[in-house]
């Protein structure tokens, strides 16, 4: 299978996102993903201005979650911690849907609550990643989320947040991509763990994956395409569920 460099690392948002991570962990991921090139470092909030400080003058995107990992809170404190990661120079955010809500039916609370983070991203000039969880979902939930997606032009609809009971399927990847308009990108989290894999989904018409084996995919993709070893300075310690 035929691919440039940049097409791969072009296409992962490095995640820094396991519960038990540290500062140190921190920096050594977003100094990572700054040195293999990756299309964002997709970090917990409260680090996320310090990895917006490290990335600046990278064509790295500092990113980060929203209602992460389970998408019930208020949708006012959806806003509020879009608004300050935004502030702390997020790019682009992963935003939870409501899951409950998806699973009791309340679509009209479930679009209000997209549309409400989607208004203030889109205001800042930001985009705007939807996460499902669909290891929860029936084909008919992530259906209609596609199309809720698809009506207010959300940047990506996202497979899960990697800490559920599981992470993307190739059926998914397909369904997301089939029921969403070509203006609506795919995203796959949870289970992109080697190249292999990301080659497999881009195939798909997937445009992002999170993971947090960025090193070991790209070094693979490097070596495959006979390119130097890239000497990054430090690398993270913990693996995430990506």
């Amino acid at each position: 299978m035929n691919f440039a460099y940049a097409d791969v690392a072009k296409k992962i948002d490095h995640s820094l996102l396991n519960p038990t991570m540290t500062t140190a962990d921190f920096e050594a991921g977003c100094r990572l993903a700054a040195a293999y090139d990756v299309a964002s470092g997709c970090i917990m909030p409260y680090y996320l201005k310090r990895c917006a400080e490290i990335l600046a003058g990278t064509t790295v995107k500092p990113s980060t979650t929203i209602g992460f990992p389970h998408g019930g809170h208020l949708t006012a404190v959806k806003v509020a911690e879009a608004r300050q990661a935004l502030a702390d120079g997020g790019e682009e955010l992963d935003m939870v849907v409501n899951i409950s809500q998806v699973l009791s039916g309340e679509w009209g609370p479930v679009r209000d609550d997209i549309r409400a983070v989607l208004q203030v991203t889109r205001d800042a000039g930001r985009k705007l990643k939807v996460i499902f969880e669909n290891c929860y979902l029936k084909d008919e939930h992530k259906i209609r989320l596609c199309e809720i997606c698809g009506e207010l032009s959300v940047d990506w609809v996202k497979t899960s947040t990697g800490y559920g009971t599981g992470g993307a399927t190739l059926e998914d990847l397909a369904l997301m991509r089939k029921h969403s308009p070509p203006q609506v990108q795919v995203k796959a989290a949870g289970g992109v763990r080697d190249l292999d894999m990301l080659l497999k989904v881009r195939e798909l018409g997937v445009s992002r994956c999170g993971a947090s084996r960025t090193r070991e995919m790209l070094d693979d993709a490097r070596r495959r395409l006979n390119l130097p070893p890239i000497e990054a300075a430090a690398t993270t310690t913990v693996a995430g569920n990506y």
